[in-house]
């Protein structure tokens, strides 16, 4: 049993910046990967960044490579994605995801994660 709760979404003006959080129970949280995915209406589920064991490797995707900004505090059970120049693009549902015990980094597929979170919405007005 793994629980995962995102928080810290909601409405931003382009530009604009926002910090989500992802509390972990339930499990080791420094024995996983971890990772942010988003998903808008009508689009699959898209990979965002991940962040390695002890957080001292970080990959993203292209479309959020400079902006966005993945962390994580093992001492709190927490993974952090901070969103600079958001735009109205970004807007979606922000997922996070621990990762499954064996997997090839970096884990930038959807299967390659346990469990999800219940997500939480960002919309980026224009």
């Amino acid at each position: 049993q793994v629980q995962l709760v995102e928080s810290g979404g909601g409405l931003v003006q382009a530009g604009g910046s926002l910090r989500l959080s992802c509390a972990a129970s339930g499990r080791t949280f420094s024995s996983v990967v971890m990772g942010w995915f988003r998903q808008a209406p009508g689009k699959e589920r898209e990979f965002l960044a991940c962040v390695s064991r002890s957080g001292d490797n970080t990959y993203y995707a292209d479309s959020v490579k400079g902006r966005f900004t993945i962390s994580r505090d093992n001492a709190k059970n927490t993974v952090y994605l901070q969103m600079n120049s958001l735009k109205p693009e970004d807007t979606a549902v922000y997922y996070c995801a621990a990762g499954r015990s064996y997997g090839t980094w970096p884990y930038s597929h959807p299967y390659e994660y346990a469990y999800w979170g219940q997500g939480t919405q960002v919309t980026v007005s224009s």
